[in-house]
Parts: structure tokens; C-alpha cells; sequence
């Protein structure tokens, strides 16, 4: 396969939203020099996160050069193996973590990536790649999440919240698959996807307060981890967990968001978790943040889930390479259930 010298890429010109600010650009060099342990990847399809645009909307540009091309999660095929473990011609995907990509200023919304091994693993024939393409971030964040930073095990309680966002309903499906019982919150339109993940329990957050709603009910027992992938909209459900999470129990979150929550709810978040004491009517639970690292066999470990047929990739929606600011308008929506996918190449299954 023949590498060309420039290819086409979606690029971040200016600080903002991405209908204004991207620009797809014909005359892009393909990084064709790399460093040892990384290789060139023909990209076939990629898809969008949430950290995508607002990085877009919130850095200036002291802190990420301009212009910058976006987005983090691929599949594709190897082209150039430079001399590592991989064939050109190996089908791969993986991510790109952000501060790779605050260094390289290289997202994935581009004909060709240069990737080091350490961020990808072979793909499997059965999975498309767009639907792998939609895989790994997200669902890697919810599998450190509950896992790692959780320690979550078999037939323990647990409780998403956000089931239908795209770290929500991995962790549904990664909960399951060792045979935890799960409570899931959506908004009510939502309830028959999130059951379709294998969420025993549904909450519609649109009805009242959920700590309210979680206290008036507690489980018995009580929940072991709370996983909050909505970014801290209501940072009641974790000043308030003693009434529902377990006595040793860990409340993990992906992180605040900046949409969606207020700076006094923040505030009284950061008071209580790192400040006041426990004996001064601190929170008397453990509060924790996901932040997703590149392990392949953590990926690896998704993938033979895949292949069981216990975990199934997400896919809502797929656009065109040429698309890519009609599929930012999709996932900003905020609607989206599971991925927002782009086709970067446009023979890719």
C-alpha cells in the first residue's frame, strides 16, 4: 500500500463551537516519521466524545496550539509497522489519550495516525470497525472505573448513574457480565435501552432529586459503588450517599463537566470530600475520580467480553468523513445512546 505525502483532516482552527471552528483541510502531512514503538495507522473510522468539543469550546490557545486535529478513539489498518510486534495490514483499534494529544496536537479525525503500540490492540474480525471504533475510551473508562478504582465484584449491588450516556451503558454491560445487580438512571424515554443492557433496576433522574429518590428507597444492602458518568450534575448524590451507599462502599465519578452543574454545588462537593472532616459531618464515604489510562489489556479484556457476546459495542449514529460537524451536533445534543461514529474511510463496514 502506497503512503501518500498529505492527506485529509478535520482541523480546529479557533476556540469555539466545532460548526464554526473545524475546517476540513486537503493538504495535511501525513506523519509519516515515526518514533520507535509507534506506527502509521490508515484510520477507518473514528468516533466522537463528549472531551472532543468541549476541548474545543474551553482551551485557549497557550494551552492547545492551534490549529489541531480532534478526537481521540480509532480503528483502522496498520501501514507502516516500523519494525515493532505488528503487519502492515494488521486491523487495530484504540485511542489516543489526551495528553498524547495535548503533545502531538494529533486527533484522530485524519486519513493517517501515528500511534504508539502501547494505545491500540488487534481488532478482531467479527467486530466492525465501526462499531470498534466506538469502543475504547468510553468503554475502558467505565471498565477502569468500576474495577480498578471501585474494586467492583461479582454479585455486589452497584448503581450507574447516567445509563445511557456511553461510559454508563458499558458499565451496565461490564457489571453484568460478573454477575452484579444493577440500578440505572435515565431519563424516562431512555428506561427500554437501559434495560436492554441488563439493568435490573431503572430510575428516571427527570422525576425528583435522586439522592431523595435513593434514600426513600435504599437497597438492602445497600449499594457498593455508585458510578456517576454524568459529570457531577447533582453533587447531592454524593454529600448524601450515606443513606444508600454501603459503609466502606466508594462513589467513583468521570469528573466535573462544564455544563450542567453549578459552582456552589462544586463547591460544596470539594468542601466535603477534601476539606471538612469526617468527624465534623464530612461525607463518611470514599470519593474517587476515573481517569482512563492506556492498558492494553484492559482493552484486551473488553474485547473477549465482545466476543462472548456479553459486551456489545454502542453505536447510535454514523456520518460521513464529510459530515463530521453534522455528527458534533448529534452527541451535543446530548441524546445520543452510545457513539456518534464517523466514516473516515468511506468503504469501511
Amino acid at each position: 500500500m502506497s503512503i501518500p505525502q498529505t492527506q485529509q483532516a478535520w482541523r480546529a482552527t479557533a476556540k469555539g463551537a466545532p460548526g464554526k471552528v473545524l475546517r476540513l483541510d486537503n493538504d495535511v502531512p501525513v506523519p509519516v516519521k515515526l518514533k520507535k514503538g509507534e506506527v502509521l495507522v490508515k484510520v477507518q473510522a473514528a468516533a466522537l466524545n463528549p472531551i472532543g468539543y468541549k476541548l474545543m469550546q474551553l482551551l485557549p490557545g497557550f494551552v492547545l496550539k492551534r490549529p489541531y486535529i480532534p478526537e481521540h478513539d480509532f480503528a483502522g489498518v496498520v501501514v507502516d509497522s516500523n519494525g515493532t510486534e505488528y503487519q502492515n495490514g494488521d486491523a487495530v483499534y484504540g485511542f489516543l489519550t489526551v495528553p498524547l494529544f495535548m503533545q502531538t496536537r494529533q486527533g484522530t479525525l485524519a486519513q493517517y495516525i501515528r500511534a504508539p503500540t502501547t494505545h491500540f490492540i488487534r481488532r478482531p474480525d467479527d467486530i466492525p470497525p465501526t462499531q470498534a471504533a466506538g469502543v475504547p475510551l468510553a468503554a475502558m473508562t467505565a471498565y477502569q472505573g468500576l474495577f480498578q478504582v471501585a474494586h467492583l465484584e461479582p454479585e455486589q449491588r452497584v448503581f450507574i448513574n447516567g445509563g445511557s450516556t456511553a461510559v454508563g451503558s458499558f458499565a451496565i454491560q461490564l457489571a453484568k457480565a460478573i454477575g452484579c445487580k444493577v440500578t440505572a438512571t435515565a431519563s424516562g424515554k431512555n428506561e427500554e435501552y437501559v434495560r436492554s443492557l441488563g439493568a435490573d433496576e431503572f430510575v428516571d433522574y427527570t422525576k425528583g432529586p435522586l439522592h431523595t429518590a435513593l434514600a426513600e428507597n435504599s437497597p438492602s444492602p445497600k449499594y457498593h459503588v455508585i458510578f456517576e458518568t454524568v459529570g457531577l450534575v447533582d453533587t447531592a448524590l454524593y454529600t448524601n450517599s450515606e443513606a444508600y451507599l454501603a459503609p466502606g462502599g466508594v462513589f467513583v465519578s468521570t469528573g466535573p463537566q462544564p455544563k450542567g452543574f453549578d459552582i456552589a454545588g462544586i463547591g460544596k462537593l470539594l468542601w466535603k470530600v477534601f476539606l471538612q472532616p469526617k468527624w465534623l459531618g464530612g461525607t463518611k464515604r470514599t470519593w474517587k475520580m476515573v481517569s482512563v489510562a492506556e492498558k492494553r489489556e484492559d482493552l484486551q479484556k473488553i474485547t473477549q467480553y465482545i466476543t462472548e457476546g456479553k459486551v456489545r459495542p454502542l453505536v447510535d449514529s454514523v456520518y460521513g468523513f464529510e459530515d463530521v460537524p453534522k455528527a458534533y451536533e448529534r452527541i451535543m445534543t446530548s441524546r445520543a445512546t452510545g457513539k456518534v461514529v464517523i466514516k473516515v474511510d468511506s468503504e469501511a463496514e
